[in-house]
């Protein structure tokens, strides 16, 4: 169990810093598979074209395109399953909890009196996959909290609930 606090408000009301509950959607791994597909993708396409047509570029060309293929699929074999099994989320009556990153990790929480707005994101990918990301913007530098992979309606309910409970929360959210 962390032990470490953060303190919230005007009021300094101290907030737990723990692990979030709830894992993503396991839909999330395909969203992020075929998004790390697409750096690979292109610039094996433009190492292919070049290759192809420009015979003095070939003796750089063919191994980058091998490495390129290596370690493109290396990391979308490897990377949306590790992501999956460290993103975790949960939000409270006193905070937004979340857990991110695959190589770095990042652990944040954002108190309810440092809540601004809080939002549903759906890009056509997501869309296609039946996934939405919930948007917290916080009084933070740090800047906005995303939790993606969610279902659309756990989003938007986590949203309205959220919207609600700051309304009610004090404090002034800077």
């Amino acid at each position: 169990m962390v032990s470490r606090l953060v303190r919230s408000g005007r009021r300094g009301e101290v907030v737990p810093l723990r692990a979030p509950r709830h894992r993503v959607e396991r839909r999330a791994v395909l969203l992020w598979a075929v998004r790390a597909l697409a750096v690979p993708l292109v610039l094996g396409g433009a190492l292919a074209a070049a290759h192809a047509l420009w015979d003095a570029a070939r003796p750089w060309t063919g191994p980058a395109l091998a490495a390129v293929g290596v370690i493109g699929a290396l990391y979308v074999a490897v990377m949306p399953s590790w992501r999956y099994a460290v993103h975790r989320w949960e939000s409270t009556d006193e905070a937004v909890y979340a857990t991110t990153g695959w190589f770095v990790r990042e652990w944040r929480i954002a108190p309810l009196s440092r809540i601004q707005t809080v939002d549903t994101v759906r890009g056509p990918l997501e869309q296609a996959l039946g996934l939405a990301t919930l948007v917290v913007t916080t009084a933070s530098s740090r800047g906005a909290i995303h939790i993606s992979g969610l279902a659309p309606e756990v989003a938007d309910e986590a949203a309205e609930r959220l919207a609600h409970i700051t309304r009610l929360t004090p404090g002034d959210a800077t």
